[in-house]
């Protein structure tokens, strides 16, 4: 990394040249702009929100230093003038947004930024890189852990994750999502998640019999979990038995772990083995290749499974990938905006979501504008103000996992199931809303969308 990188660089070259450009014509009116995905991905019936607290640290520190700016320069596409302005440059605008474990849904906005157009602009691929890639992690997470029926999950899936921010910023939506545990340790330290872990194959193939090594192990370790898949998993769980003759009343292993093969088969089969040997205390864990419809698989089948390891299908989310997100401008100057591409189209004006419940079930969401009063709990919440983040921004991460644990529950049961459900959650739109949308589309309209003249709805 070139000396003086301070992350302010982490946007898109167009970004920098519509700065240019509207510094040039001195454009600086304050711009709203929002973040929300505009459609849930393949059996997806909601999403968990998460990603916030990166977005406001990088706000508050956002910062061009002189390593930036003098790769800039080297670019030749920026006046002197323009990178005079970027070497004061900093956000003092304001963001609302849904906490973090907010379950929301499409066309939702997940957070609104407001400030000069410059400062708003700017920080579009960051803001979308960071929230994207959370609420997509913890979104699939939550359905492991709806999978698993209580049963703990442990995050496994640093070491296949893309890249090591990556790997750190998963284990956290994990832990909000549910999760009990990582192994990541750099993720225990940095966010005070609980880590998990043990041995690995290779510990058990340097020893000359699997029995040697799984005493040597206990021996540092005695309230331990075994690898009993190593070479055999029927003759793993054996010396696991063999081992708890041997010591007697000094054996303390908590669990084995089964990593291969017909894990329903086998947890039913090491049950019985252990049982068998009076170890109805062991506990049997399940690992490799999981997803949440393999634990789901595993659950329903009655396999004697206490508890899941869960990594690479989740840190990437295999199934859905990638979400269908934007970051788009919906006022500028105090005048609403909006786009009317195909498939594309946005609401104009900053907004509001107020979710509606029966008996303690969200019944509907309701899109509004931000100025109606509407009734329900409004989502949107004020966490910076003046480029500086609000106290009530700054939430424990056991605090964001309980939220999101109460919004999975608050759900109708038939979206926490893994397919897609019919009917999908209801998300509406207040006439308010529709009024200020067909005003301004009738402008857009009269003008041959060529010269569009934006106005502000009904007030």
């Amino acid at each position: 990394m070139a000396s003086g990188n301070t992350g302010a660089l982490f946007t898109d070259l167009y970004e920098l040249t519509m700065l240019q450009a509207y510094h040039d014509a001195a454009l600086q009116d304050v711009a709203v702009f929002e973040l929300f995905v505009r459609t849930l991905p393949p059996q997806r019936n909601f999403l968990v929100a998460a990603g916030l607290d990166d977005v406001l640290s990088y706000l508050e520190g956002l910062a061009f230093g002189e390593g930036d700016l003098e790769y800039l320069t080297s670019l030749n596409l920026f006046s002197p003038s323009f990178l005079d302005y970027l070497h004061d440059f900093r956000f003092t605008g304001s963001v609302r947004a849904v906490p973090e474990g907010t379950v929301v849904f499409a066309n939702e906005p997940i957070l609104e930024v407001s400030g000069p157009i410059s400062e708003a602009q700017l920080v579009e691929t960051y803001l979308l890189n960071q929230v994207n890639f959370q609420t997509l992690i913890a979104s699939k997470g939550a359905r492991v852990v709806e999978a698993a029926q209580g049963r703990p999950v442990v995050d496994f899936g640093a070491r296949r994750a893309h890249g090591g921010d990556a790997g750190l910023k998963a284990a956290r939506a994990l832990y909000i999502s549910g999760y009990a545990s990582t192994s990541l340790v750099d993720a225990g330290q940095r966010y005070g998640i609980p880590v998990a872990g043990t041995m690995a194959h290779s510990y058990v193939q340097v020893y000359p019999q699997e029995i040697d090594a799984f005493r040597s192990f206990a021996a540092t370790y005695p309230q331990t979990t075994l690898l009993v898949d190593t070479y055999d998993t029927k003759g793993g769980v054996r010396n696991v038995v063999q081992l708890a003759h041997d010591l007697g009343r000094d054996f303390k292993v908590r669990s084995v772990r089964l990593d291969s093969g017909d894990l329903v088969e086998l947890a039913k089969r090491t049950r019985r083995i252990l049982d068998e040997a009076g170890l109805s205390q062991v506990q049997v864990f399940a690992s490799g290749g999981l997803d949440e419809y393999e634990v789901h698989r595993i659950v329903q089948a009655g396999a004697p499974v206490n508890g899941f390891g869960v990594g690479t299908n989740v840190v990437v989310s295999a199934d859905a990938p990638k979400f269908d997100s934007a970051y788009k401008l919906v006022a500028y100057g105090g005048k609403g905006l909006m786009k009317l591409s195909t498939g594309k189209a946005t609401l104009p004006g900053p907004k509001q979501v107020f979710r509606r419940y029966h008996d303690g079930i969200a019944e509907t969401d309701v899109i509004a504008r931000d100025e109606e009063h509407l009734a329900g709990e409004p989502l949107l919440q004020t966490v910076m103000a003046g480029g500086r983040r609000l106290p009530s921004s700054v939430e424990p991460l056991d605090a964001i996992r309980q939220r999101a644990r109460r919004q999975v529950e608050s759900l109708p049961t038939r979206l926490r199931g893994l397919e897609q459900a019919f009917p999908a959650y209801p998300v509406e739109v207040s006439a308010g809303l529709q009024t200020a949308e067909r005003v301004l589309r009738d402008s857009l309209e009269q003008t041959g969308l060529r010269e569009p003249r934006p106005v502000s709805g009904p007030g």
